[in-house]
């Protein structure tokens, strides 16, 4: 049998956290007013994770003219918000494991999960949201399906039949995880949401990402990340797991977001391209040693 509701509480506690370096990042830059000395500071104190986002800092997918040689130098150049993102980008990366440890479900999941990030952001964008606060809608759109990861991490077998169920019935891949799990990752994500210490609304995308949010919410980001998982799936941009696509917004969706799928899908600009990008990130993560993270 899958875990009943009672049960996840503790089967999400015996999962890895994020490092305690990267969540210190995450409650320091939550203040606009956050001096990078501490933000320094808080890396010096974790050489492994310095030395890792200083490779990637280094690698294509940055575009540095010239290599930094410390985090002091980093943030200078690519900015706190770069350093946030790259923090909070390897930690759920890290904990998916290797690419020599994924199942072609989790590979698929890893190119979903960044395209619906790009998506979000770049949606945020089209809102005129200050570029600040859109960092939070790539981090919210890239965790967003974290709770299949742990289902499928933590019971194989039964979710993927799970996978194959869902096919099988043309199920919402949700739907199918309640029939063997007697929940869904939709639940696990709102609950990893919160042992990770990340916001209300960053909460509410991984734990409802599949309904429209309450038109009267004061952030748009649940909604983004609705909007951006949709697209992703109507483009083909990694594989989702669920084989029903919707082709259509939900009416309060595309009226805050100010367009149909059809009209925001046709904004989105570069995406293939900044997709290649996230290759050249997953490239360079892939080369640094599973000892440095």
């Amino acid at each position: 049998m899958g875990p009943s509701k009672k049960e996840l509480p503790r089967l999400v506690e015996a999962l890895p956290a994020f490092p305690p370096s990267v969540c210190r990042i995450l409650k320091l830059t939550s203040d606009i007013n956050c001096p990078p000395r501490e933000i320094v500071r808080v890396l010096d104190q974790d050489p492994p994770l310095a030395r890792q986002l200083l490779r990637l800092i280094n690698s294509p997918h940055c575009g540095l003219a010239e290599p930094v040689q410390s985090i002091r130098q980093a943030v200078v150049i690519v900015g706190i918000n770069t350093i946030k993102n790259l923090a909070l980008t390897v930690a759920p990366i890290e904990m998916l494991g290797r690419d020599s440890d994924r199942t072609p479900f989790l590979e698929g999941q890893l190119s979903h999960a960044f395209a619906v990030g790009l998506i979000a952001r770049q949606l945020a964008r089209r809102l005129g949201l200050p570029e600040r606060e859109t960092s939070d809608f790539f981090i919210a759109g890239l965790l967003h399906d974290y709770g299949k990861i742990v289902l499928h991490r933590l019971f194989p077998t039964r979710h993927n039949k799970a996978l194959a169920l869902a096919i099988k019935k043309q199920l919402p891949l949700h739907k199918a995880e309640r029939e063997l799990f007697k929940l869904d990752h939709l639940g696990v994500g709102a609950l990893l949401a919160e042992k990770w210490g990340l916001s209300p609304h960053c909460a509410r995308a991984m734990g409802g990402h599949h309904l429209p949010d309450d038109p009267d919410s004061d952030s748009p980001l649940p909604d983004c990340v609705h909007a951006a998982n949709i697209i992703a799936k109507t483009v083909g941009l990694g594989v989702s797991g669920n084989p029903r696509t919707k082709t259509a917004l939900p009416e309060s969706v595309a009226r805050r977001l100010g367009g149909t799928l059809t009209e925001l899908t046709g904004s989105l600009g570069e995406i293939p391209a900044e997709m290649h990008k996230v290759q050249l990130f997953l490239n360079a993560w892939n080369a640094t040693p599973a000892d440095s993270a």
